[in-house]
Formats: C-alpha cells, structure tokens, sequence
C-alpha cells in the first residue's frame, strides 16, 4: 500500500491521504453498482463512508432486542397496551 498526503489541513487534522488499495474485480464492480443506489456522489465518498464504519461501527441491536421489539409491535397490534398518558391519567399522575 502507498500513501500521497495533501498538505491541505495539516496541522489541524482535517487533512487526506491518498491510498492505493487492491480490490476484486468482482468487488468493485459491486461497488460501482452501489454507490449511485446509496446516494453517493463518487466511488471515494462510499469507500469513506465505509471506512468510518469500521473504526466506529454504528449501533446494533441485540437479537433479544429484536425479538422484544417484536413482541411488543405485536401487543401494541392486538390492543394489548395503553398509551403513557392513559396509564398516568388512570394512576393520577397527571398534575
């Protein structure tokens, strides 16, 4: 792997680096199938996007998450809860 580094930013963090990186063939041909689909304006902003994925990956839910997430999609469908101000109203705690 090689790196150019611009001098734009430097000092403050803020500036980039070039990276040559060898990919698949297959893999950027999927990539270039993407990115467009996702909103992205060039290959290089997707592969960031991605990129700041992996050091700081979002939040994922756990499947026991999931599955109660569920459950309760379901009761809520089958009438089974009461709102929060229903059940304030109804233990008077609504001053």
């Amino acid at each position: 792997m090689s790196t150019d580094t611009s001098d734009a930013g430097e000092g403050n963090g803020n500036g980039t680096s070039k990276i040559d990186v060898r990919v698949p063939n297959r893999l950027l041909e999927e990539i270039d199938e993407e990115y467009e689909r996702r909103g992205y304006t060039s290959r290089s902003e997707a592969i960031r996007d991605a990129l700041r994925d992996w050091i700081d990956p979002p939040t994922r839910l756990s499947d026991e998450t999931l599955e109660e997430l569920e459950k309760s999609r379901e009761q809520r469908e089958q009438g089974e809860t009461q709102s929060a101000d229903d059940v304030r109203e109804r233990l008077g705690l609504n001053d």
